[in-house]
Parts: structure tokens; C-alpha cells; sequence
């Protein structure tokens, strides 16, 4: 009877050991127009939001991602078919696969088509609360998912103290929709807006295809404006105790006319009141994004797929909340175009890793995670060996772009560099990050810094050079913006 026992110890060992390894899940999380300074595990100590911090304290937390478009629709096209805008992905509200054509697979479509089931909730592509309530998936890509959810609100419709500090500086004007500050503290609870459906949505496929691979995404819209959120949220951020980044006098002298963004304070006809509103508003929906955030990860411990699944959690691009009294994204300084990013992998350790990395690198990152074969012509790179070494660096610099693929960031140690046009027709910014971190002074014009910005000319027209080589026979000049 031993020597059967043992047979048998010998016959399951054998039969464990030839199981295929378990597949990594993928749960990809994503905020809109979240700024890196709201985030506390970041710089931000004002704005709170635990469960965004918990997550970091647990993975790799990289402190200089940066987007590829500081606008919604080209960088969400960006990084979930794997390229630079500027090489193919168009600049406008695409999903970018009329430019890399139906062969080639975007992030989510890889872990489709290698037997994950694939879903989206929320906004991943470009779409606004509106498509949600008319049904429609906005510039989604079919082909990417096995199923798709769009989670209706009320926005700025929802009952509530309703307030709009953009355009009203005697304060007369009603609330109204559009991409436009207006504030509401609205009644009810999380589930009465899109985000809080979006976490109940996301939890209920987690313990629906706990027991299959999946590549979940969920895009959460806060702190996308209108700043809607329930009113409890409001409370921590009273307006008066708002402190507003420090305003340097004549800050915008030195800046080209296509560096001033375009939401201002002035053109906005902000007071200071209203400035410290829209901000204290702007930290409460963090915070309502935050705790659905919150859900969607208990969902994942509740059901016992924490060590199975790569997490991922970072924002579409940054946000100006008052520095040089610039609003809002769309521009090339640093609140625009610097993001959180954080990859949870299970049995790595936690870390902070300070490399140079692009949101285009996350989708080779969590397919080499996977086992998953990517094609040779994505432009993003690999965030893998930062995993096991937080201080291997990825890169040396990083690029974005805006203004329909025009003007150019290359941000590396010591520099971020901004130019305007290929041939700098429209000017030049260089900014010393070590001495001027806030970008006060730009010392594109002087002199003494002539080699620098000639260096920096010589790098752009290389890396242009790089981005467009893709093998996509793409006609640049005739790219939609």
C-alpha cells in the first residue's frame, strides 16, 4: 500500500509539472486628464488618493512617463495601436487603425486573438459621456475587444449646486456642457455618474471570467471636466484653502505665441476665487476616480486573481491646473505632458523607477510579460528589465507632440526642449530642469545657450527620422489632423 502511494505521489507530480503555466491576466486602468501633481504618491500631499497610492506602494511606480499627444483622442490612438502619433496614428479622434491598416493588432487585439477574453468599460479610445448616452462607442476599435460597455451619467445635468468659473466672471451665467469648467456637487451616490458604473461593470466581469485569461480595460472619465462628483467628495477640498502654484510676473514674455496655452486665466476670465474653485473641484473628482479605482482592485483581491494578474494603472495625459495660469492640457509644458504610470507585476518587488518611459511602452512592457509575440514594427520599448532593476534606464529622453503633429518636446535630464514647426518657424523653447524645474525662463534665445538648442535641432531630426520609419508607406502631408 506505500509503495502504491507513492506511485501515486510520483504520477500527480509528474502530471503538475506538465501543466502549462497559467496565463497573466491584464487589468488596465486608466484616468482622464489626471495630472501626476494630483496624484500624493506622486508630489501632490493636497490631494488624496489612497487607493492610487496603494497600488504604487505595491508595483513600479515610474516618475517620468510621459504621453505621446497631450490630447485625449490621439494618445489613448497612440498607445493602444503601439506608435507615435506623429508617425501614424493621425493627431485627431481616431482609433488609428485606418493608418496601421487591419493587419496589424492593437494592445488589447494581441491578448484577443491569443485566446484572452478582451473587454472594455468606460473610455480606452477616444469617446465622450454623450456617445454613452446615445449609445454609440465613440472612436472605439471593434476589433480590439470581445465585448464593449459604455456607462451613461448625468454630467452636468445631474441634480445638485451647480457652478460654471470658466467664461462667467461676474458669476450670472447657468451651468452649461461642453469642454468648459463648469462644477457640480451633485446628489446621490457613485453609481448615480459613469465612473461609479464603470468600477461596478469592471467588478462584475472580474468574478464573471475569473476562471479565463482576460485583458480588462477600464477607463474611468473624472477628472475629465465637467468636475462632477458626489457632493461628500467636495468636502475634504474646501476652495479657500486652495493654495495656487506661484505666478511669476511677466512669465509669458519669453514664451512663443504657440506656447500660450490655450485655456488661460486671462482668455477664461477666471478671478482668483474662481481659480481656486476650479482646482479644490478638480481634486474632488481625483478623489470620487480614486475610489472606484479602490473598487476595481477589491474586486481583484476579493476574488483571489491578485497573483495572476499584471495591473496597470496611468492617465492619457497631464493637466495644467494654474501654473503660468495655464489651464487644462493640450501644450508641451511639463503638467501637460507628464503622467503617473504604475505596473503591478505578480512576485516582483516594489519600486520606483526613475527612467525616461512613454505610454507607447506599455503595450510591448505587459505583452513580453504575457509570453506574447509583438510586432517588430511597434515603437515603444520594453519596460521589463526595469521590473527586476528599478535604475536600468529605458531611455534617455522622451517625445511628444501637439498642435496636429507641428510642435515637438524632447525631455531628457537635464532639458525640455519645445519646438514649433520643423524648421522652428515659430520659435523655440529650451527650459534648465535642474535650476528651473517649474519652467519660468526660457533660454532658448540666448547666446550662451546656442549649442544646446543646435544639439537639440540635431536630436529632433532624428528622431523624426526613427518615428517615421515604420513601413506603413504613410504620406505625412496628408495625415488628418
Amino acid at each position: 500500500m506505500k509503495s502504491l502511494n507513492i506511485i501515486l505521489l510520483f504520477i500527480l507530480v509528474g502530471t503538475a509539472c506538465n501543466q502549462p503555466a497559467k496565463k497573466l491576466n491584464v487589468l488596465f486602468i486608466i484616468s482622464d486628464d489626471l495630472t501626476t501633481t494630483a496624484v500624493s504618491s506622486y508630489e501632490n500631499k493636497a490631494s488624496k488618493t489612497p487607493n492610487i497610492d496603494k497600488l504604487a506602494a505595491e508595483g513600479v511606480r515610474y516618475t517620468r512617463g510621459y504621453c505621446q499627444y497631450p490630447v485625449c483622442g490621439p494618445s489613448r490612438a497612440s498607445f493602444m495601436t503601439g506608435y507615435y502619433p506623429h508617425a501614424t496614428t493621425t493627431f485627431g479622434y481616431v482609433s488609428g487603425r485606418e493608418n496601421i491598416g487591419p493587419d496589424r493588432k492593437t494592445w488589447s487585439q494581441l491578448f484577443k486573438d491569443n485566446g484572452y477574453f478582451t473587454a472594455r468599460v468606460g473610455k480606452i479610445y477616444h469617446m465622450g459621456i454623450t456617445d454613452h448616452m446615445l449609445g454609440r462607442n465613440g472612436e472605439d476599435d471593434e476589433a480590439s475587444w470581445n465585448e464593449r460597455y459604455n456607462s451613461i451619467g448625468l454630467e452636468w445635468k445631474a441634480p445638485g449646486e451647480g457652478e460654471l468659473v470658466q467664461g462667467n466672471p461676474d458669476g450670472t451665467l447657468p451651468i452649461r456642457d461642453g469642454n468648459v469648467m463648469t462644477i457640480v456637487k451633485a446628489d446621490g451616490d457613485d453609481l448615480v455618474h459613469s465612473d461609479g458604473k464603470t468600477a461596478q461593470k469592471a467588478s462584475e466581469l472580474i468574478r464573471k471570467h475569473k476562471d479565463e485569461p482576460f485583458f480588462l480595460a477600464v477607463g474611468f472619465f473624472r477628472p475629465h471636466v465637467p468636475f462632477v462628483a458626489p457632493k461628500p467628495y467636495f468636502e475634504p477640498y474646501p476652495y479657500n484653502k486652495v493654495i495656487m502654484p506661484e505666478k511669476v510676473e511677466g512669465d509669458w514674455d519669453d514664451i512663443p505665441e504657440r506656447g500660450i496655452n490655450y485655456v488661460t486665466s486671462i482668455n477664461a476670465q477666471m478671478n482668483e476665487t474662481q481659480e481656486k474653485k476650479a482646482v479644490a473641484a478638480y481634486y474632488a473628482c481625483v478623489a470620487y476616480m480614486d475610489t472606484q479605482v479602490g473598487k476595481v482592485l477589491n474586486t481583484l483581491k476579493e476574488e483571489g486573481l491578485e497573483d495572476n494578474t499584471i495591473v496597470v494603472f496611468t492617465a492619457d495625459h497631464g493637466y495644467h491646473l494654474g501654473e503660468h495660469s495655464f489651464w487644462m492640457k493640450v501644450g508641451l509644458h511639463e503638467e501637460s505632458v507628464r503622467v503617473p504610470l504604475i505596473i503591478k507585476v505578480p512576485g516582483k518587488k516594489p519600486a520606483v523607477c526613475n527612467s525616461f518611459v512613454e505610454l507607447l511602452d506599455m503595450y510591448p512592457t505587459v505583452a513580453e510579460l504575457a509570453g506574447l509575440q509583438f510586432s517588430k514594427h511597434l515603437q515603444g520599448k520594453s519596460l521589463v528589465k526595469t521590473l527586476d532593476n528599478p535604475a536600468h534606464q529605458v531611455r534617455d529622453m522622451a517625445f511628444s507632440v501637439t498642435q496636429g503633429g507641428k510642435t515637438f518636446l524632447l525631455r531628457d535630464e537635464n532639458w525640455a526642449y519645445i519646438q514649433y514647426d520643423e524648421d522652428a518657424a515659430s520659435g523655440i523653447e529650451l527650459f534648465d530642469m535642474k535650476k528651473d524645474p517649474k519652467q519660468f525662463t526660457n533660454l532658448a534665445a540666448l547666446p550662451k545657450y546656442a549649442q544646446v538648442v543646435s544639439d537639440f535641432q540635431e536630436k529632433l531630426r532624428a528622431k523624426l527620422q526613427e518615428v517615421r520609419t515604420n513601413d506603413l508607406e504613410i504620406d505625412y502631408n496628408q495625415m488628418k489632423e
